[in-house]
């Protein structure tokens, strides 16, 4: 694979780094009067730029939720969310990632990042430029002109994730993408996720109900509690990354012992 990306070329939307995230006091409640049903919170966070962050627990705690309120899809009912000091608004800030690829099947793999990049202004005749470039940086080169249904499902969700890349958003949300996936392209995926948003600089947000990627992804995990959800651990994983294959990193037993730990918090919330 060619060395990673330096940024976008010039006219195209600058690369903004990560961003800090703050949530609030953030509540959300779905519905009104006797038929409400309260999804999540109170929740506050404070996520640096550059975090890798990981939301873990049991289903229906409103990890979902959060990461729609992040991306700015849906309003919080209470508190604020706020990235890089401004309100989230969908497509400005964040690319998303979700469980299924979501691509546009009367478009190429190329069109789907090309659609993408459009949308962020980058002129036409750099696009072509930057589809080769991202696609390579996810370990998809010469994919371009390959139609959607010819790929296979890890290989979508690599374009999905070289399209959430497109826009060269400050934040990267990413709800379950590897969920459906077979074990052994769960891990390569995993594998190039965290070089990929390493080399990328964003702030991500990652939902899973995995453990184990949690702790191998993270730079910081956070448990919910049972809807609504609030939060029951917040964790740093504090663990060398350089230099180590997968295999070392998972033999550690600083590793696993945080697999201890995290998965004891959501034995306990599910409980």
């Amino acid at each position: 694979m060619s060395s990673p990306l330096t940024g976008p070329p010039a006219g195209a939307r600058a690369p903004a780094g990560g961003a800090p995230l703050s949530v609030r006091d953030v509540t959300h409640t779905y519905g009104r009067g006797a038929t409400a049903v309260p999804a999540l919170g109170p929740v506050s966070l404070e996520v640096p730029a550059g975090e890798f962050l990981v939301l873990v627990g049991p289903s229906g705690c409103g990890k979902s939720t959060l990461l729609r309120l992040i991306a700015g899809f849906e309003g919080p009912t209470g508190g604020q969310v706020r990235v890089g000091g401004e309100v989230p608004r969908p497509g400005r800030q964040a690319g998303v990632v979700f469980q299924q690829a979501r691509l546009l099947p009367w478009r190429t793999v190329g069109g789907n990042v090309e659609l993408a990049l459009r949308l962020a202004g980058v002129p036409r005749e750099q696009r072509a430029a930057r589809v080769a470039e991202l696609l390579d940086r996810v370990g998809l080169a010469g994919t371009a002109q390959r139609r959607t249904w010819e790929i296979s499902g890890g290989q979508q969700q690599r374009v999905a994730i070289a399209r959430a890349l497109a826009g060269s958003t400050p934040l990267l949300l990413l709800d379950e993408p590897f969920a459906a996936l077979d074990a052994l392209t769960r891990e390569r995926l995993q594998e190039d996720l965290r070089r990929v948003s390493a080399e990328a600089g964003t702030t991500s947000v990652f939902v899973t109900h995995s453990v184990d990627e949690a702790v191998f992804l993270a730079t910081r995990v956070v448990v919910l509690t049972r809807s609504p959800g609030t939060v029951a651990l917040d964790v740093p994983v504090d663990l060398p990354r350089s230099g180590l294959s997968p295999d070392e990193l998972r033999g550690l037993p600083g590793y696993a012992a945080l697999r201890a730990e995290i998965g004891a918090a959501v034995r306990s919330v599910a409980s």
